[in-house]
């Protein structure tokens, strides 16, 4: 069957209830929208069936001992033969043929083997056991083994098979165990839970049981114990035939899901900044097989078995499904137009397993005793009209983008330490440097003033001492001049030129050696100067590296900012993309029909036959669009009945929820009429459906400013305040947090009052209308955050409209509110919010900051977590107040 089955599952076997999500599998090619290659086409794949004879049991072999066997078996040749008499016989041929004494691991191997391994390969299959009661059925599929390992039954090997050929490390398997008693659908692991509906997918057929409990499965002693508990809550009673009927069909659901390794998927950077970022990807394929086990409870005629009272009720339900089923196995045989699978809802069930996508195998099982000839030959001709049954098997596979995303932000952090690593390295490389450059420049300073003294005091000391010489000399001079002048005057002549000549020869040589002094101190200045040149040309040097160092930290900081942006706006998407489907695995916004006169009586026809379908099949829109046309459809909106004016919105509401169809609507004026039924109509379903026409019509970008030029915010504001149902306040909620989320209309959406309007609809205490209130608080966060990045300021003050307008109590208050899409949404605004310096001082006077430490510890999703805490680290008010708390 492809059905989807609900329930969150923890490791410990225990498990909850869960809301069904259908996942992007092969076989729906319009569904998979993010994944590559090919579909994998269907493969035929006829009903294998097997016959299975019980041996005589102690009464038969009293009762018939002067009779022969009604059956004769010959397994060689895969034959069957039914006695008519004793001369004459029919035969009968099947895929395999086992006799009374085929052991319980032979009937595993040909029956139900091939189906496990398909459902291990991502295929979907179905085993199933039919026959009259007291003819083995329960012993043949749900036998434990607990006293002979070797009776162990088809339920037990096979999960021992699955469990064997899967990794518990990233694969999973699941379980449910149900019963269909008295055409009522109970829960075997939940008693309490004793009437699950059964849901189907209008798009693709699928059938799913929401309601029901699933289990993880870590081991085989654990699935043992389930089984013991279900088949103590399952009915049976005493009869003729049997003296444990079971007066139930049971069915067992296995869920397997195993991660092998995808296709190579190529992903590019489209920044601007970084053009030839690409790296090649390879995400985890995820095969998604279900395995369906029935046991179905045994026909029986009531003159045989003796059923009276309520045992005679079961036994007529029990007829009855099974009657059902054969009309089903007839008309897929016979290859009918119609098969009747709504007629029970075992049929309804197995949808899947017999002309559907599944594997099937049927074990039949019949008794020897000629006395139930009738018996055996139904349950003969019944496994020969399924032989011809043929499926048509389809892979289901999936990407894990969960596990690849969570790659992708473990790649993103080591990118991150590694450039602070480098950072670090270039910024002690520079400091180095810059120390280095300042040592030398200090030592040729301290050698260039040494060696000025030393030469200085130098030529000092020769100058003094040429001065000293020639004064001594000069005296000299005197004292011989002197005595000269008491000689004979003719000598004194002579001997005063001589003295001369050799005074002005060491007066010229003093000379030339003061200015060969003064010559090696101009050297010295002008080594000096190009000393302090040089100084000048470091200095230069080091300003530039200082410069290229602030550039650097500069572009750093704006590559983080952008990082940080990035990754709360993929948060946000990640966010809104569960809201949605959540949000239609709920229903999303109620699809019906309207119209006046002809047009009034198409559409109730149109809502009667929705409600003679039952289970939630909904009229065919398109057709009644195509044979009415949209403008006499938007012509009764403003009809004078109030019953065709609400049957019209709720059309209008239907097409809306096509995206094809949204443009036309807006063209034709419907969104006009939708915002004028909100003013002047009084009836609270016309507001309610009208709302949530606007709400789906506002997931357009385009539409979101129409919205706006039309007061579209005051209107919904004004239905918000005069409302009191919930489902009123969570369409207008959803429509208003859908114009949140455009940057344009920030200004003039608070201005008409619609953030006033969101916090005024919290009065209103359901969980649903306070999701939708925190996505648009979150959205209107995400912009502002936005805005701030690239310097547009909304305010003059610079503050957010949110903290303004008095949200950030509410904000506080619900940060840690007990359902998760409100307390995630809380968290994601509150980081937003504090990206923005200027808000800092009012988030730690609110308490905000408390909350935001908390987050950046203890939040569940690791991408919020991440963020709240660089958030903390990337704001120095918030960096002193934690300081001033001792908070690390």
């Amino acid at each position: 069957m492809a059905t989807s089955q609900g329930g969150n599952s923890n490791r410990n076997g225990t498990h909850t209830h869960r809301t069904s999500i259908k996942p992007h599998v092969k076989s729906k090619p319009a569904q998979r929208r993010n994944s590559t290659g090919k579909d994998h086409a269907a493969v035929p794949g006829r009903v294998r069936v097997a016959v299975r004879l019980r041996p005589r049991n102690a009464e038969e072999s009293v009762a018939d001992a002067d009779f022969a066997d009604c059956v004769e078996l010959q397994p060689e040749l895969k034959r069957l033969k039914l006695r008519k008499n004793n001369w004459d016989a029919d035969t009968y041929e099947f895929d395999e043929v086992l006799t009374e004494f085929s052991s319980q691991k032979r009937v595993y191997e040909v029956v139900a083997r091939p189906v496990v391994e398909s459902v291990l390969d991502g295929y979907n299959g179905t085993i199933m056991a039919y026959g009259q009661t007291g003819t083995g059925k329960t012993y043949t599929l749900g036998r434990l083994g607990e006293e002979d390992n070797a009776a162990r039954g088809i339920m037990v090997r096979a999960m021992e098979d699955i469990l064997a050929h899967i990794s518990l490390e990233t694969d999973s398997v699941s379980v449910s165990y149900l019963q269909l008693y008295m055409e009522t659908i109970q829960d075997l692991l939940d008693p309490a839970n004793d009437n699950i509906a059964i849901v189907e997918d209008p798009k693709t057929g699928d059938v799913s049981l929401p309601g029901a409990s699933l289990v993880d499965i870590r081991d085989q002693q654990s699935f043992v114990e389930l089984l013991r508990l279900g088949e103590a809550h399952r009915f049976a009673a005493n009869t003729k035939l049997n003296t444990e009927s079971s007066r139930s069909h049971a069915i067992l659901m296995v869920h397997v899901k195993r991660s092998v390794k995808g296709r190579d998927a190529a992903l590019s950077s489209e920044n601007g900044n970084h053009p030839h970022m690409v790296k090649s990807i390879k995400p985890t394929l995820v095969l998604k097989g279900k395995l369906v086990v029935v046991d179905l409870a045994g026909s029986e005629r009531i003159d045989k078995s003796g059923s009276e009272g309520h045992t005679l009720e079961e036994a007529k339900s029990i007829n009855l499904s099974l009657s059902a089923l054969g009309k089903c196995i007839n008309a897929l045989a016979e290859n009918s137009a119609h098969v009747p699978f709504r007629d029970s809802k075992l049929t309804r069930l197995l949808r899947d397993s017999f002309g559907g996508t599944a594997r099937t195998s049927l074990v039949i099982t019949i008794g020897p005793s000629p006395r139930h000839r009738g018996e055996t030959a139904s349950t003969i001709m019944f496994g020969q009209r399924a032989m011809k049954v043929e499926n048509m098997v389809k892979l289901k596979e999936e990407f894990d983008y969960k596990s690849l995303s969570r790659r992708l932000d473990i790649e993103l952090d080591k990118l991150i330490v590694e450039h602070e690593r480098q950072q670090k390295a270039f910024e002690d490389e520079v400091e180095r440097l810059a120390t280095e450059a300042q040592q030398r420049i200090s030592d040729a300073e301290r050698n260039y003033v040494d060696l000025l003294e030393k030469e200085r005091s130098k030529y000092q000391k020769d100058y003094m001492e040429s001065i000293k010489k020639l004064e001594e000399q000069l005296v000299m001079n005197q004292r011989k001049n002197e005595e000269l002048h008491m000689k004979s005057s003719g000598e004194i002549p002579r001997v005063s030129l001589e003295e001369l000549a050799d005074l002005k020869k060491m007066l010229q040589k003093e000379t030339h050696l003061r200015k060969a002094a003064e010559g090696e101190l101009n050297n010295l200045k002008s080594q000096v100067a190009e000393l302090k040149k040089s100084e000048a040309s470091g200095k230069s040097e080091i300003l530039k590296l200082h410069n290229m160092l602030e550039d650097k930290e500069h572009q750093t900081k704006k590559l983080e900012g952008e990082i940080a942006i990035l990754q709360s706006h993929l948060l946000q998407l990640r966010l809104e993309a569960d809201e949605t489907r959540r949000h239609f695995d709920r229903g999303g916004f109620e699809k019906e029909t309207g119209g006046p006169n002809s047009l009034t009586a198409q559409v109730k026809q149109q809502q009667q036959q929705q409600q003679a379908s039952g289970n939630g099949e909904k009229p065919s829109i398109a057709k009644l669009f195509e044979q009415v046309g949209l403008q006499k459809i938007l012509s009764l909106l403003e009809a004078e009945d109030a019953d065709v004016r609400i049957h019209a919105v709720k059309v209008v509401a239907n097409l809306a929820a096509e995206e094809t169809n949204q443009g036309k609507i807006v063209e034709a004026g419907g969104l006009t009429s939708l915002l004028n039924l909100l003013k002047s109509s009084q009836d609270e379903t016309i507001h309610r459906v009208a709302a949530g026409a606007i709400a789906n019509l506002a997931m357009n970008e385009a539409n979101q400013e129409l919205i706006m030029v039309q007061g579209g915010i005051s209107l919904l504001s004004m239905t918000a305040a005069n409302a009191e149902d919930p489902q009123t306040l969570r369409m207008v909620a959803g429509a208003i947090a859908n114009l949140c989320g455009n940057d344009k209309l920030q200004t003039k959406l608070r201005s008409e009052g619609g953030i006033k309007a969101l916090l005024g609809m919290v009065r209103c205490r359901h969980p649903d209308v306070h999701a939708q209130v925190a996505r648009g608080i979150a959205n209107f966060a995400k912009c502002e955050s936005r805005a701030s990045s690239q310097g547009n300021l909304w305010t003059k003050s610079g503050r957010s409209f949110l903290i303004e307008d008095g949200a950030l109590p509410w904000i506080v208050q619900n940060a840690n509110n007990e359902a998760s899409s409100v307390r995630r949404h809380i968290e994601l605004a509150l980081c937003h919010l504090a990206q923005h310096e200027i808000n800092a001082r009012d988030m730690i006077s609110g308490g905000a900051l408390w909350e935001l430490v908390r987050i950046s510890r203890d939040c569940s999703r690791e991408d919020i977590k991440t963020l709240a805490h660089r958030t903390l680290l990337s704001s120095p008010t918030f960096q002193v107040e934690m300081r001033r708390l001792r908070v690390n």
